[in-house]
């Protein structure tokens, strides 16, 4: 009974999964395989034809047509080469030498260190961009003549015959500057000098020596404007002393120039040596001529003793200097005594008092914030503007023309510096003027309280104010 049973279930079982199989669809075949598609051959590009103007239409025609079955590929964009490298040149070399020590220090070691600013900023920039398209770095050769002027034509004979330096710039006084003056003309080399005697660049036949330039005002605008303050104050009786070098003799030749013609009687001219320490010989002499102000020809240091000397023994005329005294050492020596010192100089002492309009104002107060930068705080000094503008002018010369110095030296004389905004002045040298700045670049400072104040021409009559 039970295997009856079982083998009705399993009979039942196979009917059920035979009418299954019957209603369920019948498989969908896999597709067919698709013959590959041979690639089209590429359409032969046709040589340029020039149409006739009779089948014109008809190429423009087919032209449209051909263009729009088949669009150009676009090209791929072209990759910006990268900038090259500036090439670099041969370094362009600027002997420089000033007094770093002895007497004239004071002068030499501001002049020095704003080359040494200078040459640093350059490089840091590039260098100097030649007319050859190269950069060419700043080297600046500094050498210290200690104020002596036979060490500074060795020195400069050193640079040249050497270093092989392209220009020449010293020194930092007269003497040494006349000596470096000799040998530039005589090896044809030029030279920038950072001092004032126009000795310096004009020879005994009064004519510009060719090879020899010179940044500061020469004693011809100082004198000019000395005059204009003495006739203001109603001054007609002078007193001079004076040192007895060639900064000294040319302050002196300007003043016996200058003065008679604008009616002042010069009652003495006295002389002292210098390095000389006691001027109380000059000094009574000139008292005891009762003159109406004391005019003074000399640099710091024995300006300042010199001045000294003169309150010491009641002097109480106006003390009027020359733009020798143009630095901190001058106050620093005299103390209570340089109250009250009148003295044309540059503008850079009192650039602040300039108006915005001034072309010089902005070239001044960014000395003034450079150098104050480079020297940790060294106190500014008209000298150091000197050497400013010595390199600064050599520099343009070198991008201009490169480093022949026959080639430096007519840049300088030809034109090459023609309205050139310096620290000093505005510059512009030809082949009768190698200084290249006037009266205009002069202004009247006196000293108040152990600093330099602007004096207005119309104030010149009520100078000095202190006493």
């Amino acid at each position: 009974m039970k295997v009856r049973h079982v083998l009705l279930m399993v009979a039942l079982s196979l009917v059920v999964f035979a009418m299954l199989a019957a209603c369920a669809p019948a498989p969908t075949p896999a597709p067919t395989a698709a013959p590959p598609t041979a690639a089209p051959k590429p359409t032969d590009v046709p040589k340029p034809t020039v149409a006739s103007s009779s089948s014109a239409a008809s190429s423009v025609a087919s032209s449209s047509v051909a263009s729009s079955s088949a669009p150009a590929p676009t090209a791929a964009p072209t990759a910006v080469p990268p900038t090259a490298a500036p090439v670099a040149g041969d370094p362009y070399k600027v002997g420089f030498v000033s007094s770093v020590t002895g007497p004239v220090s004071s002068l030499g070691i501001p002049e020095r260190d704003t080359a040494l600013m200078l040459q640093e900023q350059i490089n840091k920039a590039g260098g100097i961009k030649g007319a050859d398209g190269k950069m060419h770095q700043l080297v600046i050769i500094t050498e210290d003549d200690a104020s002596d002027a036979s060490k500074a034509t060795l020195a400069a004979k050193k640079l040249v015959e050497q270093d092989k330096v392209a220009v020449l710039i010293g020194s930092s006084g007269s003497p040494a500057s006349i000596a470096m003056a000799d040998y530039a003309t005589a090896n044809s080399i030029p030279l920038i000098s950072m001092a004032s005697a126009s000795t310096i660049v004009t020879g005994a036949d009064g004519k510009e020596k060719k090879w020899v330039f010179k940044t500061p005002q020469s004693n011809i605008p100082v004198t000019q404007v000395q005059a204009d303050y003495l006739k203001a104050k109603g001054i007609t009786k002078v007193a001079s002393v004076g040192v007895n070098n060639a900064f000294g003799q040319d302050s002196r030749a300007a003043m016996k120039a200058i003065f008679p013609g604008t009616g002042i009687e010069i009652l003495a001219d006295e002389l002292f040596q210098p390095g000389d320490k006691d001027f109380t010989a000059q000094l009574t002499k000139i008292k005891g001529l009762n003159p109406q102000a004391l005019v003074i020809h000399a640099t710091s240091a024995e300006g300042a003793t010199l001045t000294v000397q003169a309150k010491q023994l009641g002097f109480t005329v106006p003390i009027v200097h020359n733009h020798g005294i143009g630095n901190v050492d001058f106050i620093n020596l005299a103390k209570e005594a340089s109250e009250g010192i009148l003295f044309p100089i540059g503008k850079l002492l009192t650039y602040k008092e300039l108006p915005d309009s001034d072309p010089q104002k902005a070239i001044l107060a960014k000395y003034v914030a450079d150098y104050t930068a480079f020297t940790k705080g060294a106190p500014i000094s008209t000298f150091g503007g000197h050497g400013w503008d010595a390199v600064m002018i050599a520099v343009k010369a070198l991008g201009d023309v490169g480093s022949d110095p026959a080639k430096l030296q007519a840049f300088f004389e030809g034109g090459g510096v023609k309205n050139f905004v310096g620290v000093t002045g505005i510059f512009t040298w030809t082949s009768s003027d190698h200084t290249g700045v006037a009266k205009e670049s002069m202004v009247l400072n006196e000293i108040k309280k152990g600093t330099w104040v602007y004096v207005a021409p119309a104030d010149y009559k009520n100078m000095p104010d202190v006493k």
